[in-house]
């Protein structure tokens, strides 16, 4: 959780406030599927449905009150990856920046699973 002070007081922000700001960024960029989570029962990635997104999330934190993102994403067959992956980036940075108004160091996505057909 990172606390902005401003002049009317204290905002606290959640890491699930910024798990599904960034989850729904990502997912509204062109060619993404998804966000995908690894089951442990049999080792393979699965589309996340939108109200469990934040499993493909992980935040972590910095002492100087920064974050950095990590996105575990599904992508469509046929999509150029780093143009898919450098629209994500810019993004999810922006968004999460604008709504929270926290510095973002780093987002690294991941491309777990691409779909096909």
């Amino acid at each position: 959780m990172i606390c902005h002070q401003t002049d009317n007081g204290t905002v606290c922000v959640s890491t699930g406030v910024y798990t599904d700001i960034a989850g729904t960024a990502a997912s509204n960029c062109f060619g993404v599927k998804g966000m995908a989570a690894r089951s442990v029962a049999d080792g393979v990635y699965h589309l996340l449905r939108r109200e469990s997104m934040a499993k493909g999330v992980r935040i972590e934190f910095h002492e100087d009150g920064s974050i950095s993102i990590d996105l575990h994403i599904m992508v469509d067959s046929g999509v150029n990856l780093s143009a898919v992956g450098s629209s994500i980036i810019s993004e999810v940075r922006y968004v999460v920046n604008k709504y929270t108004g926290t510095p973002v160091r780093s987002v690294n996505v991941y491309v777990d699973s691409m779909m096909i057909g």
